[in-house]
């Protein structure tokens, strides 16, 4: 299993302070860069990479630290968050990653995570170790896979998870990651995963390897977790659906919006109106993985996209709320043909005593078609946990609550025709009457039949758009 130790220091460790935990290993052992030169390694003589530091996060936003770590975990916003990771391949390199970043404590203060790997020895008889080459942070590369063993109590989209999925897929693997029983993804990793030719792996002592997110039994074969090929997938006893989470839900938004793109266009107002309307406040932080880092800045958000779109790359970004209100998003800018284009995924926690405001969403729906181009929006409500972690359990799927058509797509199809989308109910028509935009309210986010009035919308809009 690769080891992640984390220090987490009231104060920026120095160049100094980082040579000093990099000595961990003794004189033997080399520094490389690796990535963007943002990335130190410790490295046998051979070549062989030991532990990865990456370069220290300020983590200004409140809450950060107890959302990934746990609330046991004494260190609080602000503070400098340095991870040091281990191979899995070499005996004693999880020891040497927990002297690197004991060694930046016992300097600067703070704590380590988990706070028992933390020390200052040095760790020898590293210098000549061998093993297998395989990326740092993956504990096991085949022809199919790049699998990846993690003990965290909670998986995150950070760094070094961003760049493992990215090498995964640029090699044509499969990222398949194997946790305990009790691990749960946070919202923006289900988010990053969706999609992609993944897998989350489960290994439970009772019931043996499942898949987190499915419940289809598992078994290692040819060089990868699989189901039995040719049989319909079995359920692991362990994903069978669990008591209640006590009336908790989630509202989930899907949002896309097109922007001219011209010099003037600032990103992320969508996100923010959509954040306001639902819970009062704007988000709190954003960064580009977990943890979120930076506070919120609609302005240096388009400008890394700028950057970006100039090297013809997407920006993918995470936003979060405040402690008091659970809410995170992801959101992926690419510039394409149609301008520039935002897709948005807001999820907003609420406990069993707090109400979901759904009644706002035509509210919304009208701001975002006035002020920020909207082209699409999915409303669903779900029962699941507040805090917005996925457990490896069943969980009820959402229900949709509505669905709005921006003023584009309504005049591209006719309005006639998109009006009728619905025989039984009439959306309700935002912004000017020369060129609305339609808004469908499908439910209450209770009823299942909610799922079929949207696939009705869909197939109408369909058959218009292919000249049926």
């Amino acid at each position: 299993m690769t080891q992640d130790v984390i220090a987490l220091t009231p104060q920026m460790p120095d160049t100094r302070t980082l040579l000093a935990g990099l000595l961990a290993g003794g004189p033997d052992l080399l520094v490389n860069r690796a990535g963007d030169g943002s990335v130190a390694q410790l490295c046998t003589v051979a070549g062989q990479a030991l532990v990865s530091l990456e370069a220290p996060r300020y983590v200004q936003v409140p809450g950060e630290v107890a959302r990934l770590l746990g609330p046991a975990t004494q260190a609080e916003s602000p503070v400098w968050w340095t991870e040091a990771r281990a191979t899995s391949s070499v005996e004693g390199a999880a020891e040497l990653a927990g002297s690197v970043a004991g060694r930046l404590v016992a300097v600067h203060g703070g704590d380590v995570w988990p706070r028992e790997a933390g020390h200052t020895d040095v760790v020898t008889d590293l210098a000549d170790a061998a093993a297998d080459t395989v990326p740092l942070g993956v504990d096991l590369l085949t022809e199919k896979a790049a699998v990846v063993i993690q003990g965290r109590p909670v998986i995150a989209a950070t760094t070094w998870l961003t760049d493992v999925v990215r090498n995964a897929a640029r090699t044509g693997r499969e990222l398949q990651i194997v946790t305990p029983p009790g691990t749960r993804l946070t919202f923006p990793a289900r988010t990053l995963l969706d999609g992609l030719p993944s897998r989350w792996v489960v290994s439970d002592p009772e019931c043996g390897y499942y898949d987190g997110l499915s419940g289809a039994v598992l078994h290692w074969h040819e060089g990868q977790f699989t189901h039995a090929a040719g049989d319909k997938p079995q359920t692991a006893d362990a994903f069978r659906p669990r008591p209640g989470t006590g009336g908790e839900r989630q509202l989930l938004l899907s949002i896309r919006t097109v922007h001219p793109a011209d010099e003037h266009l600032v990103l992320g107002g969508a996100l923010e109106q959509a954040w306001r309307t639902l819970t009062g406040a704007p988000p709190a932080g954003w960064a580009t993985a977990e943890p979120v880092s930076v506070p919120w800045s609609p302005r240096q958000l388009t400008d890394l996209a700028r950057t970006r779109a100039q090297q013809s790359l997407p920006t993918w970004a995470v936003a979060i709320g405040t402690p008091d209100r659970p809410a995170i998003a992801t959101m992926r800018t690419t510039r394409t043909h149609l301008g520039v284009e935002e897709h948005i995924t807001l999820a907003i926690g609420y406990g069993a005593d707090q109400h979901a405001p759904v009644d706002a969403m035509p509210e919304l729906a009208e701001s975002l078609v006035a002020r920020h181009s909207l082209a699409t929006m999915i409303g669903q409500l779900r029962t699941a946990r507040a805090d917005l972690t996925t457990p490896a359990h069943h969980e009820r799927p959402p229900v949709p609550l509505s669905f709005t058509l921006g003023p584009d797509a309504v005049a591209d199809l006719g309005l006639d025709h998109a009006r009728r989308a619905l025989a039984d109910t009439a959306p309700i028509r935002l912004g000017p009457a020369a060129r609305p935009a339609l808004h469908y309210t499908l439910g209450d986010g209770t009823d299942p039949a909610a799922w079929q009035r949207l696939r009705q919308i869909n197939d109408h809009l369909a058959a218009s758009s292919s000249g049926a």
